[in-house]
């Protein structure tokens, strides 16, 4: 590490052992996943839905948050001040709202309806779509955005080995890869799941104890009190660094808290809540998820916003305010707790990377393999055991597949990819949101209705963003496809009401019953 007017930064053998030994940590619970929960393709894509309330917690909270919570939020901070946090107060809504609205019901819905383990299949059975029509459609929306999503994972992964240990991008690249392929082949869900929990638990400590630390070494060592000395930089560089308001329009603000929006539509996500133990364990669930997810996302903003102090009181810079995090821990901390912070980096990138991976390879085949190997199979000679063998096998060549096409795509680190990945969240939030609300919630909703829901949804993101360039407006693209997908929905649905059968409403109304006790 050196410092000068300009932070750079290599890490040392300090920083190396940390990291492997975080990289053992996670081989280790890949194996012990192995061992427990894979002998068939419930247990595999969704650990035996016998996951308790902290794993399903944290691992909710970890795979979201990806590598923005550790380096695009502080950054976005350090450069625009608490006017940065919208979208985590959005976020923070969304995921409260989702807990309340979505958890419950998926959970005991996806299990009445066939024991559906993905949400394709769940929309499947929900609607009774003897034509598949919508297990396909929705299963190529989550191939094709998730293989491109994944690859932004392992460009951050690649660019973070690259920054920090000196490597050849590549070479971090395939780091990042082999280690997401080894412990998610090995263990599955419960694999994926404990691993978020372990890089959760990493995650929230980094954003707890950097600000804690970076506080008080301004105030006892430099004798600087860090809110006076902002008001006084607010001055000086013309950024209301403690406003919310200031600089942001209503369009941004809509824009930041519509984020919250995303929640109801993002399959690595809401499929935490269909492997949940019991309907009955997620009310715990939901108290631990938003309490961590508030801390650390304060912890973020914060950290942003201190770091403008500390670079101005210390005459440090740097060329990039994404790296603020990187800076304070490494400057702040011995190097072995430096090294743990990189970690924490790494947890947050690479808990997304394999949570992605296992809903895109659980697509490829539960809605496509298996589908058609059921349609063109006409007398089947395989025992339950050996299916159930080959199910989980597939499962593990898909997750090796998506993550070579993800390396592909990440091959080229251009912007265009990040541009994509950009609006992904928007696309799955107006694609599913609105269709797992109404397919939970509205015991109207029919197979027509969805098919019109996602298609409506994931064309108005891409025609916004991509063909009318957000009219001007500036209007998050999710605002646009969440109404229209919404309105799609229901009125499709109530023009074609000869589609919902006794079944569909019997299950509709067990599943009510079942929500219902305590």
């Amino acid at each position: 590490m050196t410092l000068g007017n300009v932070f750079t930064f290599t890490a040392g053998w300090q920083e190396m052992v940390m990291i492997i030994l975080y990289f053992l940590v996670l081989i280790y619970i890949g194996w012990y996943a192995y061992q427990k929960s894979t002998s068939n393709l419930d247990e595999y894509m969704l650990g035996g839905r016998n996951i308790g309330p902290w794993v399903t917690a944290l691992s909710a909270g970890a795979s979201d948050m990806s590598g923005w919570m550790l380096m695009g939020l502080p950054g976005e901070a350090y450069s625009a001040g608490v006017s940065a946090a919208w979208i985590a107060i959005g976020l923070t809504i969304g995921a409260y709202v989702n807990y309340l609205v979505t958890a419950p019901r998926l959970r005991v819905y996806s299990e009445v309806s066939n024991n559906s383990i993905t949400l394709p299949d769940f929309f499947d059975n929900r609607f009774r779509d003897n034509s598949n029509i919508i297990r396909i459609i929705s299963g190529l929306v989550i191939v094709v955005f998730f293989a491109v999503y994944t690859a932004s994972g392992m460009v951050a992964g690649g660019k973070l080995f690259e920054n920090a240990f000196n490597t050849n991008y590549f070479i971090g690249l395939f780091i990042v890869a082999a280690i997401v392929i080894i412990y998610t082949f090995l263990g599955g869900y419960l694999a994926v799941s404990l691993t978020d929990l372990f890089q959760g638990v990493i995650m929230f400590i980094a954003m707890v104890i950097v600000p804690i630390t970076a506080y008080f070494t301004l105030t006892a060592n430099y004798d600087v009190e860090p809110l006076v000395r902002l008001d006084e930089l607010a001055a000086l560089n013309d950024v209301s660094y403690l406003s919310l308001f200031a600089g942001v329009g209503a369009v941004t603000i809509i824009s930041g808290l519509a984020w919250g929006l995303g929640y109801f539509g993002q399959p690595h996500i809401i499929i935490r809540f269909m492997s949940a133990r019991s309907h009955k364990i997620l009310p715990a669930a939901r108290r631990i998820g938003i309490s961590w997810m508030a801390i650390a996302l304060l912890g973020s903003v914060t950290t942003g916003i201190l770091g403008v102090v500390f670079i101005d009181t210390t005459a440090e810079n740097i060329v990039d305010p994404e790296t603020i995090l990187i800076l304070m821990s490494q400057v702040l901390f011995n190097p072995f707790v430096g090294g743990f912070f990189l970690a924490a980096i790494l947890a947050a990138i690479m808990s997304t990377i394999s949570s992605q991976l296992l809903v895109t390879s659980s697509s490829l085949v539960q809605d496509f393999f298996r589908l058609s190997r059921d349609k063109f199979k006409k007398k089947e000679t395989k025992t339950d055991e050996q299916l159930d063998r080959m199910y989980v096998g597939a499962g593990r060549i898909s997750v090796v597949l998506v993550a070579i096409v993800a390396i592909i795509i990440a091959w080229d680190d251009e912007s265009v990819v990040l541009d994509i990945v950009a609006n992904a969240w928007a696309g799955f939030g107006a694609a599913f949101g609105p269709l797992v609300i109404l397919a939970l919630h509205w015991k109207k909703m029919t197979r027509s209705g969805a098919i019109a829901s996602i298609v409506t949804g994931a064309a108005t993101v891409i025609l916004w963003v991509y063909v009318f360039d957000e009219f001007g407006t500036g209007l998050y693209s999710i605002i646009p496809g969440f109404i229209l997908a919404t309105i799609a929905g229901i009125v499709v649905s109530l023009m074609t009401q000869k589609e919902i059968t006794q079944d569909m409403k019997r299950e509709f109304v067990r599943t009510t019953e079942i929500v219902k006790e305590k």
